[in-house]
């Protein structure tokens, strides 16, 4: 029995991926994952290329463990994902003890490129795009929990200046209808009950669907069958189908393709949960452009607007970039007015850094970056109130909650009847409460009793998991305008 030994850098997408390594290798062989990198047979970074001097972290990381190789000449060293993308070879002229650099669309080739290693004596580097190659060699999904990632699409065609993506993970390719939809009642059968779909711009997803109308019998007409393209709300209907899939979430979502079918469906199917990671980046127009995001702050609120029609208590989150070149004071103000005028729950933001090969790395930046620490500092302050408020807002309110196992659970005892149990709000706060063990991995429904700023604290309710379902339409009070 061998074992693996992943340290995981980055997105959802860089968690799906991880996860995805270890099935594929178990599929070839007996291995086990550890977090032991000196027990490892297998070690692998999965690395992220957007924030700022990644390649040196992980060089610097690579140092680090050359030891290991020193201990054990058989141990295959190999690194994944955004920087082997971005850097090739260049990594194993650095690192020569590196065996393997692999893509994220090469993963599935790692059984052979071990093999050719240890063939060969020589590293192996494989960063081609095969596009939608990978998923097509991608064993089962084995997932252990209620829970799971299932990847829709991979790639980015957006090409914001700021992003280095487009170049480490391909143009957008997704996935075909039904491959998605097995993948998804695979994973029901084994006991998940939230299923997250996945995608750089997930909500950009579209595959060719074969669509029969029907004939004057009222038949399906095969000879009257059309291709039509299925997009992310055809898809989340269809999986809102599926029996024992209770919630549905996808990230990340680029407001350029936020269409109003995906809008609707936060009004129809109650399965999908009431919250949407929407960055933003910016809120002055003029940094809009020069992002290249392909959208205005009007029309950002607009999608915004209309969300909360469908379901008012939606959770907005975002990403903001502090200091982007050009940015003005006023443009800065005019982001502020941005997170007044919405009031975000929560918010992922950061100083501006340029990416080795973009087009912002060649724009003129003259902003100090203390004036752009103080920028971020303001920013992250105003955002910090938003996200308390809506967390106060919750008491007293009752809640779905996946629940999840206490992170010592091999501790409690199993004569205990009640545990401290902890679960996820479909707004994507967790919550501490006490209950059975026998709640863990189902939805239940938790009065919201307390409140910090990201965390809640609630009482479990005895009800039937269904309830929460039953009562989407009380539980969501509609508005008849914005």
């Amino acid at each position: 029995m061998g074992k693996i030994y992943i340290k995981t850098f980055g997105c959802q997408m860089n968690e799906y991926d991880s996860a995805k390594m270890v099935d594929i290798l178990s599929a070839h062989a007996d291995y086990t994952v550890t977090d032991d990198p000196a027990a490892a047979d297998i070690m692998l970074f999965n690395t992220c290329s957007v924030r700022e001097k990644a390649q040196e972290k992980v060089f610097h990381d690579l140092g680090r463990i050359k030891q290991y190789k020193q201990h054990n000449p058989q141990l295959i060293i190999g690194v994944g994902g955004c920087v082997a993308s971005q850097e090739g070879a260049a990594i194993v002229k650095r690192a020569p003890y590196v065996d393997l650099v692999f893509g994220p669309q090469t993963l599935h080739r790692l059984p052979q490129m071990i093999a050719a290693k240890r063939q060969t004596g020589r590293s192996q580097v494989d960063i081609s795009f095969p596009e939608i190659e990978k998923f097509d060699h991608l064993p089962p999904a084995r997932v252990v929990g209620a829970s799971a990632f299932v990847s829709i699409m991979e790639g980015c065609s957006k090409y914001c200046t700021f992003c280095v993506v487009p170049y480490t993970r391909g143009e957008e390719v997704s996935r075909p209808f039904a491959d998605v939809l097995a993948e998804v009642a695979e994973l029901a059968l084994q006991g998940v009950r939230e299923i997250t779909l996945l995608g750089q711009n997930v909500n950009a997803y579209t595959a060719a669907i074969r669509i029969q109308s029907a004939n004057s019998s009222g038949n399906p007409s095969i000879s009257s069958s059309q291709d039509n393209a299925a997009d992310l709300a055809l898809l989340i209907e269809y999986i809102a189908e599926i029996p024992g899939i209770e919630r549905i979430r996808f990230t990340t979502s680029h407001p350029k393709e936020f269409t109003q079918r995906l809008i609707d469906c936060f009004g129809q199917i109650p399965q999908l949960a009431s919250h949407v990671h929407l960055p933003v980046q910016a809120g002055a127009d003029s940094v809009l452009g020069a992002m290249k995001r392909g959208y205005t702050a009007l029309e950002y609120k607009s999608i915004v607007r209309r969300l909360r029609v469908q379901r008012p208590d939606i959770s907005i989150t975002s990403d903001f970039i502090v200091g982007f070149p050009g940015e003005t004071a006023n443009d800065f103000e005019q982001t502020m007015r941005l997170i007044t005028d919405i009031e975000f729950d929560a918010s992922f933001s950061f100083v501006y850094s340029p990416r080795p090969g973009t087009p912002a790395a060649a724009l003129v930046d003259a902003t100090p970056h203390a004036i752009k620490l103080e920028r971020l500092q303001r920013l992250q302050a105003l955002n910090e109130t938003h996200t308390h408020a809506f967390s106060a807002a919750l008491v007293g309110s009752q809640q779905r909650v996946l629940v999840l196992p206490p992170l010592d659970l091999e501790t409690i005892p199993e004569t205990q009847l009640l545990i401290p149990l902890r679960g996820q709000t479909d707004h994507n706060r967790m919550v501490h409460f006490v209950g059975p063990r026998t709640r863990i991995h189902t939805i239940q429904t938790v009065t919201i009793t307390r409140a910090q700023a990201r965390t809640l604290h609630g009482e479990l309710l005895d009800h039937h998991p269904q309830i929460a379902t039953q009562q989407f339409h009380s539980t969501h009070q509609r508005t008849a305008s914005p």
